[in-house]
């Protein structure tokens, strides 16, 4: 008998879904639901890049936060642009992300070079290399080496030093051998990766970098599943959003050696955090309709049509008051229509005003006006309709 059957027989390798609560087979339902329509979103290269980067920064962050990087998601979004400037004692902070980066774009790649290819014990050391790759270590922690000493994280103790190799076999061997049944492969992923993630963070195989590892191949298996890139960013998101019940779940888990609790927790913030983004991209797919809809308006290359479509483009980016800014304000409300403005008589701004009106591209009540935005909504009845309707 090994030692870890006597201290961790948990660590059984099986995934046992019968304690599942029903809920979370809706809520994976949904999820698979939610990954099937952001696959067939169409958007433009440049509001498709805008979301990689986005969700790029919040996957980066987040893997690396909940181990204590402080760097705020607006620094992450410049380092990713190439213009984030940090002072020397604060340059690692930027090691941690670019070793993150790296080790997805390896994971992605080969994805989709190799497709379905088997995880060996080999891979994972290198993704432990990777995250760890150039970072200050305490002494003894080697990257991509089994460590050979006992760990302990808050109250959990990891699986023995002297189990961690044969434990990481068992554990590649285990998930390679796991059979996805034809009509729930989407949903069995999810579970496969989330159970992946637990079942390696209850080995804890390395010195340092363990929970970072476990997200690479939570990573790994949710882009095998046919997650699109921004999408198999947001469990590692999830966690760090909810950092403290994260936590707790592992530690409960740990305690119980039972899985259920930790997947019903993952699953639901999986399902919220699909929900967010789906918005986002509604959003960028209506811009992208929207714009579309105004230029179809200007036909002409006459300078007061470029001028009005600049007008109603830029009132259509204010958010606040639900879009609704006083007339008044028009010629001030951003610096281009300040310079296109401040040669004008109010006559122009009127008649720009009242063409727009006319187009049905800005409502207009009580000296307020804002962009008539819902005017594409193809579905919604207008009102005039409606009072129609009603009498």
């Amino acid at each position: 008998m090994r030692t870890y059957e006597q201290t961790h027989s948990w660590l059984s390798f099986e995934l046992d879904l019968r304690k599942l609560d029903y809920t979370t087979w809706v809520e994976l339902g949904k999820a698979a639901e939610g990954i099937a329509y952001m696959g067939k979103v169409p958007l433009t290269p440049e509001a498709a890049g805008r979301l990689h980067r986005l969700y790029l920064a919040k996957g980066i962050l987040a893997t690396t936060a909940i181990e204590g990087n402080t760097l705020t998601e607006d620094e992450v979004l410049k380092y990713l642009n190439g213009e984030l400037h940090l002072p020397p004692s604060r340059e690692y902070l930027t090691q941690e992300l670019d070793n993150i980066v790296d080790a997805c774009n390896l994971i992605g790649n080969r994805v989709i070079e190799i497709g379905t290819y088997p995880l060996t014990p080999e891979i994972i050391r290198e993704y432990n290399r990777l995250v760890l790759r150039d970072l200050p270590l305490e002494e003894g922690v080697i990257p991509g080496t089994v460590r050979d000493h006992s760990v302990i994280v808050g109250r959990y103790r990891g699986a023995p030093a002297e189990d961690c190799n044969f434990l990481l076999e068992r554990f590649c061997d285990w998930l390679n051998s796991l059979e996805y049944p034809d009509s729930m492969e989407d949903v069995y992923s999810i579970l496969v990766a989330i159970a992946a993630h637990l079942y390696f963070v209850w080995i804890h195989p390395f010195g340092d970098g363990n929970g970072r590892t476990a997200r690479l191949i939570e990573f790994r298996y949710l882009l095998k599943a046919g997650f699109p890139t921004p999408a198999a960013h947001l469990l590692s998101n999830f966690y760090n959003l909810t950092r403290a019940e994260y936590y707790r779940q592992l530690d409960a888990a740990s305690r119980k050696g039972t899985m259920d609790d930790f997947i019903n927790y993952a699953v639901r913030g999986l399902v919220d955090q699909l929900n967010e983004q789906m918005q986002v991209i509604r959003e960028l797919h209506f811009d992208t309709v929207w714009r579309d809809f105004v230029y179809s308006h200007f036909r002409q290359h006459s300078a007061p049509h470029a001028r009005q479509r600049r007008l109603v483009l830029d009132l259509s980016k204010v958010k606040e008051n639900n879009g609704w800014v006083d007339v008044a304000s028009i010629p001030y409300l951003t610096p281009r229509l300040a310079e296109e403005y401040a040669r004008k008589t109010r006559k122009t701004l009127s008649r720009d005003l009242n063409f727009l009106e006319k187009e049905h591209l800005i409502q207009r009540i009580n000296g307020r006006l804002r962009a008539n935005k819902d005017i594409i909504l193809a579905f919604l009845p207008r009102k005039a309709d409606l009072i129609k309707t009603v009498d």
